[in-house]
């Protein structure tokens, strides 16, 4: 991310002309995401409140306005605690959903794989 100030304030640029996909992401309270990983894909995620993430088996707090950036096949998750948290994802290379290999989901979406 490069953070560029502007007399009228600042503005925040996050990917400058590569191939991406752009979500903002809500989570309940007391929810998670899967524990994942994606093999075609790197993730950037700027939080637009504070939330918990986990990387491989490493659990952290993070704050509004702090950028995550996730390797590709790097486990990884966000957690929501007593409240909702939301963020903006930067998928960085190419985005399918079956990319997204599950390692552990509290919804039972975990497939066997061979």
């Amino acid at each position: 991310m490069k953070e560029v100030k502007r007399p009228w304030g600042l503005f925040r640029e996050f990917v400058l002309n590569k191939k991406c996909t752009v979500k903002i992401l809500e989570l309940h309270p007391y929810q998670r995401l899967s524990l994942q990983l994606h093999k075609k894909r790197e993730e950037n995620w700027f939080f637009l409140t504070p939330g918990i993430v986990q990387i491989k088996n490493k659990k952290f707090k993070v704050k509004e306005n702090q950028l995550i950036k996730v390797k590709k096949n790097t486990p990884h998750r966000v957690i929501a605690k007593k409240n909702k948290v939301k963020f903006l994802e930067i998928s960085i290379g190419k985005f399918e959903e079956k990319d997204e290999i599950r390692l552990e989901d509290d919804y039972g979406r975990v497939k066997n794989r061979k």
